[in-house]
């Protein structure tokens, strides 16, 4: 989620983390995907797509709720990159219910306007949403929208995601098309980061 701040200026972020990720890619023969968060005023977002591809970044990502339709179809239309989308924000436009906002409709939206990642929570997570409501919420980017929109768009499981919560997650989808974003169990390990990376971050492991 960090965007680009004075403690941590974007191209300078870009710029180290690809040197890591070069790196590994150097030693295991895979780069890992990255989705660095671009959302900002529309020329900064350009600005920012485009360092990040002249990096040699693999993904690219911005916070819906903030960019809106028209920012984003502006950066998604000509990226090269995947775009993760972010749903930050979506609390405010579904808890209550008398707002009436549905997942499976509003994220129709960003499936049209160019996403190929798109957060729907995560079982057992940190916010007040079900599990039967995440669910939902996946399956639904896994429907085709026609004949003019086959593809399916990747659904990504977060909000506190370690390896427990795995299994359930594969077996209430019903699909492995999916991104399980295991942060909580990286940063949360009683051990520290170093310790929760070779269970949760680490290719070919859980």
């Amino acid at each position: 989620m960090q965007a680009d701040s004075p403690a941590c200026p974007f191209d300078e972020r870009v710029d180290a983390v690809m040197r890591r990720l070069k790196r590994h890619a150097e030693r295991t023969g895979k780069l890992p995907m990255f989705a660095f968060n671009i959302t900002g005023e529309l020329d900064d977002m350009k600005r920012r797509r485009d360092h990040v591809l002249n990096a040699g970044g693999t993904c690219i990502m911005m916070s819906l709720n903030a960019v809106g339709l028209s920012g984003f179809m502006a950066i998604s239309r000509d990226s090269p990159l995947p775009v993760h989308a972010h749903r930050a924000g979506w609390g405010a436009l579904s808890r209550h219910p008398m707002l009436g906002w549905s997942f499976p409709a509003w994220s129709k939206l960003w499936r049209l306007a160019g996403a190929d990642h798109i957060h729907v929570n995560g079982l057992d997570n940190k916010f007040c949403e079900s599990n039967e409501s995440v669910i939902r919420s996946a399956r639904s980017c896994l429907e085709p929208l026609g004949a003019s929109k086959p593809a399916i768009i990747m659904p990504v499981f977060s909000s506190g995601q370690t390896p427990k919560q795995v299994p359930e997650t594969y077996r209430a989808l019903g699909a492995d098309d999916l991104i399980h974003a295991a942060g909580g169990g990286i940063l949360g390990h009683p051990g520290g980061p170093a310790a929760g990376w070779p269970k949760c971050g680490r290719p070919g492991r859980q």
